[in-house]
């Protein structure tokens, strides 16, 4: 594993003096040695939806309205807290910013004391007749998105009373696959000749030179680092001595995004050369620039997603880095916690049982997915109820991970149990 140090942050005048006008009670002791990490988990949180951060035009030539559902950890004193912003994945032609790759993260970072704030971008082809040359527009709108991110929060807490508690010197960009790509160009290309020769400055929704044109003018989009989980860059050159701090989570037989240099592709159709996270952290290496990186061995794409095991190494990994960034008196870890020394499975466990149901919240026909936080047999039965408690239907399940059709569920108020086990989980269909 590679040693992480707690960078050096510099905070600008205007902010020293927000700080020190801030109420005591607000600044807490956020390092408090637990704090950030397994062991501190809140109870509960509660999330603002569907909040705009900004608009610009789309692939199709139409203003977009740009979203961000916000995570806060529930009865925290603390209202200077650090904040991730996260990016999904789906190839920058499909995905939502509650998909299953993302969601349960940002639901258990945010019970660990950090906001969260889960982000829709740009997505689609501006000319499937060019899809390579597209798909590379559509990082760049991707790319915007994301600065405007940064700049909506920084903006929030200077001009309308810091609504979600967040500390503008430590907003940290976080992203899975396509997300992935988002936070490692959006830190890293920082010179107007690193612009894609495929992005037309000129054309719709394109423009706006490094920053963009998709909200919040004026405030920084600087990050105070990175969160990688299975993404690339266009060239590791694009990195430079001093730039912020990465962590990344990679398995090393990914088949969709090259784990090293390789070539991304879309079905048949070559893309372009990329240099994924291990070339990434070997050049960092070089360069002093401080990061931590865990390969997920003889795992494919986004493992995280469908192995509990490469969850927990994938959580820990990214908790254990920024925590150890944020508190100078931390020891410094990074790579998968030692589950049996901090008792993940008993945390995960203390806050949902044996198994969990997320999201909380579905569209009809969207679905619901059941996480094994426990060793589930072979073959197992669940049972849906409706809010009076009047059984609907029964079906089996197999394996760590789950999905569940909400596709002939009403609208309203469900439980889920499983046959065997304590506990059941409640969830909404709209």
């Amino acid at each position: 594993m590679i040693q992480i140090h707690t960078p050096l942050r510099a905070a600008a005048m205007a902010t020293f003096f927000a700080m020190v006008l801030t109420p005591l009670s607000a600044q807490v002791d956020d390092c408090d040695g637990t704090r950030y990490r397994y062991t501190s988990a809140f109870e509960s949180f509660e999330v603002d939806y569907d909040v705009e951060y900004g608009n610009a035009i789309n692939s199709t030539g139409l203003s977009q309205s740009l979203l961000v559902d916000v995570y806060q950890p529930e009865g925290d004193a603390n209202t200077m807290r650090p904040l991730i912003i996260m990016a999904h994945g789906g190839f920058f032609i499909g995905g939502e910013n509650d998909n299953p790759d993302v969601l349960a993260l940002c639901e258990d970072l945010t019970k660990m004391g950090f906001v969260v704030g889960s982000i829709t971008y740009r997505l689609g082809i501006d000319n499937f007749l060019d899809v390579s040359n597209a798909l590379v527009r559509s990082v760049w709108r991707g790319y915007h998105d994301g600065k405007a991110a940064v700049r909506y929060f920084r903006k929030t807490a200077a001009e309308d009373g810091n609504p979600w508690g967040i500390d503008p010197d430590r907003i940290y960009f976080a992203g899975v696959s396509a997300g992935g790509f988002i936070g490692l160009h959006l830190a890293y290309v920082d010179d107007e000749s690193e612009v894609p020769p495929q992005v037309d400055q000129t054309a719709a929704g394109m423009g706006g030179g490094l920053e963009g044109e998709s909200g919040s003018p004026g405030y920084s989009s600087a990050v105070s680092g990175v969160v990688n989980i299975a993404g690339a860059l266009k060239t590791a050159d694009y990195l430079s001595v001093g730039d912020e701090p990465l962590v990344s989570v990679h398995g090393n037989e990914d088949g969709t995004v090259p784990f090293g240099t390789g070539m991304i592709s879309l079905g048949i159709i070559p893309i372009t050369d990329v240099d994924g996270s291990s070339v990434i952290h070997a050049v960092a290496d070089e360069l002093g620039i401080e990061n931590c990186f865990t390969v997920l061995e003889g795992a494919d794409h986004v493992a995280h997603v469908g192995d509990a095991d490469a969850y927990y190494q994938t959580l820990g990994t990214v908790s254990g880095a920024l925590s150890s960034w944020l508190c100078e008196s931390y020891e410094p870890q990074c790579g998968a916690y030692d589950y049996e020394a901090v008792g993940v499975a008993e945390w995960l466990q203390a806050q949902h049982g044996q198994w969990r149901a997320f999201p909380t919240v579905l569209e009809a026909g969207e679905s619901l997915q059941i996480q094994w936080l426990s060793s589930p047999s072979s073959l197992w039965n669940y049972e849906v109820y409706d809010a009076r408690g009047r059984f609907i239907e029964t079906a089996a399940g197999t394996g760590e991970w789950f999905s569940v059709s909400t596709g002939s569920l009403a609208s309203g108020l469900h439980f889920i149990r499983i046959q065997g086990t304590s506990e059941s989980h409640r969830f909404w269909v709209y």
